[in-house]
């Protein structure tokens, strides 16, 4: 299955993709797709669910918003230079283990909002990335049995505003949590619909050209071994995200370092999790 959300932020319903580009509103199964959904069998009970109603449920119109394909996490996590070519790119060590920072909650967005450039920032920097969802608690889980706890995976653009991440002291967080800089979707691709999230294509453009073109296939860690690894320092929760880190081709590693202006245009994909387009904007304030 591919879970949507659609309509205004913060007031998003929950919606299924299906074949083509048919999307229905199953809103009448569930009220979100958050920690409760997850945790109670949601996506098994909803496949079951569809095969009596799908074909009797609301139409969405194509014209309506996608906001972040489940409801806001526990947490983000987010694994460091998990890319060798990244790493090179960035000037940094390959790492021994998963480098791992978290990602405010409060960041997330809809695949195609526009991304806000934050109050004195001037290194806003672009990193597509595969986002795994997870679906069941997790806790000292093991590699071997670590993709049983996936629900899914999806696209994500981890936005990075460098100046705060790398020249203002302490933690990655600071500079990867600006309201609007975790554009999620278009949807969720539950497991059985990505047999190997070890092989899947990526890219991203900006303004039209090509900066990141790559494969997760060159990841350091793959997606079990994160998933049991980062299960070992905390309990990962159903509907929790691991982002798994960028390759090569970031604004930061180019010489000299390109970033983002209000006005730029932003285009990414992953293979089998579609794509999204996000306008850069400048800061302004949402009251």
């Amino acid at each position: 299955m591919k879970l949507i959300r659609f309509g205004a932020r913060d007031h998003e319903k929950p919606g299924v993709l299906l074949d083509g580009d048919t999307r229905i509103d199953v809103s009448a199964f569930t009220r979100n797709y958050d920690e409760d959904f997850f945790a109670g069998d949601g996506l098994r009970r909803l496949e079951e669910w569809l095969r009596d109603h799908a074909s009797n449920v609301p139409r969405i119109a194509p014209s309506e918003r996608l906001g972040p394909p489940i409801c806001r996490p526990g947490k983000i996590v987010c694994v460091g230079l998990n890319y060798r070519d990244h790493a090179a790119e960035s000037k940094m060590q390959l790492p021994s283990e998963p480098v791992l920072f978290f990602k405010a909650t409060s960041s997330l967005t809809g695949p195609n909002d526009v991304v806000m450039i934050p109050r004195n920032a001037s290194k806003l920097d672009w990193e597509v990335e595969l986002a795994v969802i997870i679906g069941r608690k997790a806790s000292y889980v093991s590699k071997a049995e670590a993709l049983e706890y996936v629900a899914g995976y999806a696209l994500h653009n981890d936005y990075s505003e460098r100046t705060f991440q790398l020249e203002r002291g302490g933690q990655w967080m600071k500079g990867k949590s600006a309201d609007t800089f975790a554009p999620l979707g278009p949807f969720l691709a539950t497991r059985d619909e990505i047999p190997d999230p070890g092989n899947l294509a990526m890219w991203l453009k900006v303004n039209g050209a090509m900066r990141q073109n790559s494969t997760t296939a060159n990841m350091v860690f793959d997606v079990p071994t994160l998933v049991s690894y980062v299960s070992e320092f905390m309990t990962l929760l159903p509907g929790d995200i691991i982002s798994t880190g960028t390759p090569a081709g970031v604004g930061l590693g180019m010489n000299p370092p390109l970033y983002l202006k209000p006005g730029d245009v932003v285009d990414l994909g992953i293979d089998r999790l579609g794509a999204a387009h996000q306008t850069v904007v400048a800061w302004h304030s949402a009251s």
